[in-house]
């Protein structure tokens, strides 16, 4: 839907110079706040809990794998870095580990990006807005 995807900055730390976040599956974030509800549910004290998979990818590993779970060729424009955009940003999970008993089910890109195509191709305009 767009001419092609900006990666903001090419020259970070990184092995292949972009940056890298961890991503999660939309499943697993539910499953993290359902855990924390049951936890309170039972009377356990309210926390702060960081989701993630621990590990994370880079911007030019998002978007090869994006291109081969949709087959379709994705332009890229490389664009300067943005202000204040750390190298890594990788969440610590070991707090929710422990204590909930949480840990990504789905955490590869593949899972992830093949989840989001096939949502994507289904509702190719998103959700519809119902106005009364």
């Amino acid at each position: 839907q767009r001419p092609g995807i900006n990666i903001f900055g090419t020259d970070y730390s990184t092995p292949d110079g972009t940056c890298i976040r961890d991503y999660i599956h939309v499943l697993d974030l539910a499953k993290a706040h359902i855990l924390a509800l049951e936890a309170l549910g039972k009377g356990t004290q309210s926390g702060v809990y960081n989701v993630g998979t621990g590990s994370g990818f880079s911007v030019r590993e998002v978007i090869e794998t994006a291109r081969r779970v949709t087959a379709r060729t994705i332009p890229v424009v490389e664009s300067p870095r943005r202000p204040g955009d750390p190298d890594r940003l990788v969440a610590k999970v070991d707090k929710i580990n422990t204590l909930l008993g949480w840990s990504p089910q789905h955490s590869t890109l593949e899972q992830i990006l093949e989840s989001a195509w096939a949502w994507h191709l289904s509702h190719p305009n998103g959700y519809e807005r119902h106005r009364p």
